[in-house]
């Protein structure tokens, strides 16, 4: 499948940046340049700003059934071109194309998710203390949406920003990432072709910072959600605070998984390899730092690298592939100097730990055993397919350590006990935690993090929340 040129997409019109600027894209697997995404300047983000306004008086007014049948349109023209737009990310992300056709098939799935939930945007009727007054809580779409997506799932990460905009009645303009421009285009395209008003969506690309500082700082702006790292989330949300903006954040995550000394080792083998492998690790709820009860280490450490080793490591495009490239040249130099330092510090390299090739992003998938705390990976995010294990004696040992960092987004635990289950649920410090299976982010669930990792939520109802004004209204029927 050929590879498109990306474009801005203002006030309902596919369009060049208005300074003719691009910016390449190259495919992981082979580090060759497969197309260009336009690069807007600051008239182009004025000009989306406005027509996101414009969306918005449209959209707002637009009876909430009618919004949810247009985004149940929607879904159904991803699930027609699902495996179209796979191959777009495939080819600018990297990841096997069975994961990019699960990702964008899930992308249908929130988008009729969320169309349900703006049927349920409820206000309420407060008991007054004059018969003569009718009091009402009123819920009012906070107006138009800076959106920000990073590249390790273009389509994902997107689209749930998207709908739980439209959802509550708010315009919204995407900045999706220049690396993965295609795929994003491609949901967005589907919005436009179902119908929704001009303005309502938008697309842009440019350079992150520009982008950032314009349009969080346009009064046209009433709300700001963004995905991606701790350091960056923070500068934005203090540039959003200067301007009184709403926030969204998901940002970095650093998992722990606690596994019991009675845990089930093979549904713990299982279940740990599937979420750590996928997606090359480049997930922000991949889980990272195992910590694993002394008396199964061992044993769990050499299961892991038995089956990190079988993998079929290769393009995502290729049917054997299990594994492909990491998305960039930088996520392969990480790996690498988190490998060196652990290695340094005393840890044992049981599988992987090197690059595969010098023709593309593509490292080994890697375990590393006995990791002691003063390493980087049991403090750094390692984004990518590197599981450092360290045994544990007790289990407020390991709570201890999973609870020790800043970061709070997802977490796991194995265990057969309900005991240690519920003493996990009550004292982990994490806004997803996931016993006895992998990661489940189903779209009417809560998606997000504490601490470190951000606020607000990108999925259930909770995602609305800060799409939302909330307003009290006092009418007086009689007279004084």
């Amino acid at each position: 499948m050929s590879y498109p040129d990306t474009q801005l997409l203002i006030a309902d019109r596919w369009q060049d940046a208005g300074g003719n600027g691009t910016i390449p894209v190259f495919n992981p697997a082979n580090g060759k340049e497969i197309g260009r995404v336009a690069r807007a300047d600051k008239a182009d983000l004025d000009r989306a700003a406005k027509a996101a306004q414009a969306g918005f008086e449209k959209w707002r007014n637009m009876p909430a059934i009618e919004r949810t049948a247009l985004m149940h349109k929607v879904a159904s023209l991803m699930r027609e071109r699902a495996s179209s737009i796979a191959a777009l990310i495939t080819q600018e992300q990297g990841k096997p194309l069975h994961e990019s056709l699960s990702e964008a098939n899930a992308a249908a799935d929130i988008i009729d998710c969320f169309a349900e939930e703006g049927l349920r945007v409820y206000g309420r009727i407060v008991p007054a203390r004059n018969m003569a007054v009718r009091q009402m809580v009123l819920r009012d779409p906070v107006g138009p949406v800076a959106a920000f997506t990073p590249w390790n799932f273009p389509i994902n990460q997107a689209v749930r920003k998207v709908s739980a905009a439209l959802a509550s009645g708010c315009s919204i303009i995407l900045k999706a990432a220049e690396e993965t421009p295609a795929a994003p285009a491609a949901l967005i395209k589907a919005f436009v072709d179902a119908g929704v008003p001009s303005g309502v969506v938008g697309l842009v690309y440019g350079d992150p910072a520009e982008v950032s500082a314009t349009l969080i700082a346009h009064p046209l702006i009433r709300k700001v959600t963004f995905t991606g790292s701790t350091p960056v989330g923070k500068q934005l949300a203090a540039l959003a605070g200067h301007h009184m903006k709403r926030l969204t954040m998901e940002l970095g995550g650093h998992a722990p998984v606690i596994i019991a000394e009675d845990a089930d080792l093979a549904l713990t083998v299982k279940t740990c390899n599937f979420a750590k492998f996928r997606n090359a690790g480049q997930i922000c709820i991949s889980p990272t730092r195992f910590l694993v009860h002394k008396s199964i280490a061992d044993e769990f450490g050499a299961a892991m690298a038995k089956y990190a080793s079988a993998l079929k490591v290769g393009d995502g495009m290729a049917d054997a592939t299990q594994m492909g490239p990491l998305a960039n040249p930088r996520r392969v130099t990480s790996m690498s100097e988190l490998t060196e330092d652990a290695v340094k510090h005393g840890a044992t390299v049981a599988a992987g730990g090197k690059r595969l090739s010098e023709t593309g992003n593509f490292w080994a998938p890697t375990v590393l055993t006995n990791v002691p705390l003063s390493a980087k990976i049991f403090n750094e995010e390692p984004f990518g397919p590197m599981a450092a294990i360290r045994p544990f004696d007790t289990l407020d040992e390991a709570i201890g350590e999973a609870n020790r960092l800043p970061f709070g987004l997802a977490s796991y635990a194995f265990t057969s006990s309900l005991a240690t289950a519920h003493e996990l649920s009550r004292r982990m410090e994490a806004g997803m935690l996931w016993i006895n299976q992998p990661f489940a982010p189903w779209p009417e669930m809560p998606f997000g993090g504490v601490k470190d990792s951000g606020y607000g939520s990108e999925g259930g109802p909770e995602a609305l929340e800060a799409y939302l004004n909330t307003r009290s209204v006092s009418i007086h029927a009689g007279t004084a």
